[in-house]
């Protein structure tokens, strides 16, 4: 039997909706996607941009919907749909209702995660490290927007202990409703990089839209800043104007709370040594690269922050994976006995993840004979600072020692014109083109990583790689929410 997420009384209330029909007691989840709908579940016919929930609340009692939340100023259209309904004046103003309802009746202790990297990372490296201490509850996916913040929080069972919100925005006042529904105890901002310099002017624009996270930090509550990061002063001056007294750094400088002293990685993983809060910690990771360490490090210093076992987490990320398109490693077995090992990064990109994904590969051991390769696609949202920031990859790709490299996507043309002459490098008009090209070139021993924004597809590429070469592993996968997320809710569409 499903766990009783909401009373119905209580949902009536709280979305200040009108009840009809013959209503259960209680809903055991809630759902705004037909696709993933658990019998038991409130389905809330969310209207995106491109699809519409109320177009699918036949599928939603198909899939077991126990109640379904609709608009009243759909409901003269709805005349043949016969179930128990809720009825609102808005269903997505509804669902935040809702939110600020599981907000207010929760004893857990909150962590929210914005920056222009590394928020999904460390917010799964949070739900599994945490989970040694005590019932987490986190955002699936990436579902930090306008809708996905919103129903994560809805979905908040009375009694979990802890629980962990990833924030994003694209444009400035974005973060700054979203954090206000989430009042978390501690905000963490991995890092401020150049993504989205498209709708911003330059980076301190970008800190400044980041920096809303800290108006709603509980009274008490902690800003947990990256003391390698430029915008830390401005940051903390940002907190501190938002009321926010408690301000602790991570990072590798010398004054950092939470500091990584020591990281050696190789083909397994890392190995980290680090200081809490004055407190030596040490711990292994199975996914390389010093972005994760300096990832755990924040990790850390929250699960000090809210009380809980430090060791303990620590102990407990040594058997965190990496989310779907975000490093993790998969061993191909090609045609001819040809071995490779593919680096998935594929879920999005900016200068700063690329830059990190790139000395990830230049620290990746080939086998005998094999090569190095990078395939990159490009960065979006960079507005006209894109030809530089893509012509400036070349720096890292020849530094990190990359002996090839696959491009595909207009943006691209600019690292191509750059590294002509200095590296094997080949553009491509199309994802099909290079796959088919890369498939062509690899050796036996060879390590390839792949990396672009999401909406380049490059997610399908590694798919097609995966379906048809992967060695699967001899242990279970471990737990951990998949990546992929949407631009927006949909009743057909993707959640």
């Amino acid at each position: 039997m499903s766990e009783m997420l909401w009373e119905t009384s209580v949902l009536i209330e709280a979305l200040q909706a009108r009840p009809m029909g013959d209503l259960p007691e209680s809903v055991s989840g809630i759902s705004i996607d037909t696709r993933t709908l658990e019998p038991g579940d409130a389905f809330f016919a969310i209207k995106g941009e491109r699809f519409d929930g109320h177009d699918f609340l036949t599928g939603a009692l198909r899939a077991g919907a126990s109640v379904l939340v609709v608009s009243e100023q759909k409901l003269p259209a709805l005349g043949r749909v016969q179930a128990p309904m809720l009825v609102v004046d808005d269903v997505l103003k509804s669902l935040s209702r809702l939110a600020e309802t599981a907000r207010a009746r929760s004893r857990a202790k909150i962590v929210a995660v914005t920056g222009s990297v590394g928020k999904t990372t460390s917010k799964e490296a949070l739900r599994h490290g945490l989970s040694a201490c005590g019932r987490v509850h986190a955002s699936a996916a990436s579902f930090n927007n306008h809708w996905g913040v919103p129903l994560s929080l809805a979905r908040l069972p009375a009694d979990c202990r802890f629980a962990v919100f990833e924030i994003g925005m694209n444009h400035p006042g974005e973060i700054r409703p979203l954090v206000k529904l989430v009042r978390p105890h501690v905000a963490i901002i991995t890092l401020i990089a150049p993504a989205h310099l498209g709708h911003f002017r330059d980076l301190d624009e970008i800190a400044q839209a980041k920096a809303e996270i800290f108006e709603g930090v509980v009274a008490d509550g902690t800003a947990i800043l990256n003391a390698d990061d430029p915008q830390c002063g401005p940051l903390a001056t940002y907190a501190r104007k938002a009321g926010v007294k408690e301000i602790a750094t991570f990072g590798e400088s010398a004054g950092a709370d939470y500091r990584l002293l020591d990281f050696r990685s190789d083909r397994q993983g890392a190995e980290v040594e680090a200081e809490i809060a004055g407190e030596p910690v040490k711990l292994t990771l199975s996914i390389p690269g010093r972005h994760m360490a300096q990832n755990v490090l924040a990790v850390l210093g929250a699960a000090h922050r809210i009380g809980a076992d430090v060791q303990a987490v620590a102990n407990a990320l040594s058997s965190w994976r990496a989310v779907k398109g975000r490093g993790g490693r998969h061993k191909l077995a090609m045609p001819g006995g040809t071995t490779v090992t593919l680096i998935d990064d594929s879920y999005n990109a900016n200068p700063a993840s690329m830059r990190a994904a790139i000395d990830v590969l230049s620290r990746a051991e080939s086998g005998e004979g094999g090569r190095r390769i990078a395939v990159l696609g490009d960065m979006l949202e960079l507005g006209e600072t894109s030809p530089t920031l893509h012509a400036e990859l070349k720096e890292p790709i020849l530094a990190g020692g990359v002996d090839m490299v696959f491009l595909a996507g207009e943006e691209m043309k600019a690292l191509d014109e750059v590294l002509a002459g200095e590296i094997a490098c080949q553009w491509h008009e199309s994802n099909d083109e290079l796959l088919a090209d890369l498939l062509r070139s690899f050796r036996d021993g060879d390590v390839v990583m792949v990396k672009a924004s999401k909406s380049i597809g490059f997610s399908p590429l590694v798919e097609k790689l995966l379906e048809r070469y992967e060695v699967k592993p001899a242990e279970p996968a471990p737990a951990a929410a998949s990546a992929d997320a949407p631009s927006e809710p949909s009743g057909g569409g993707g959640e």
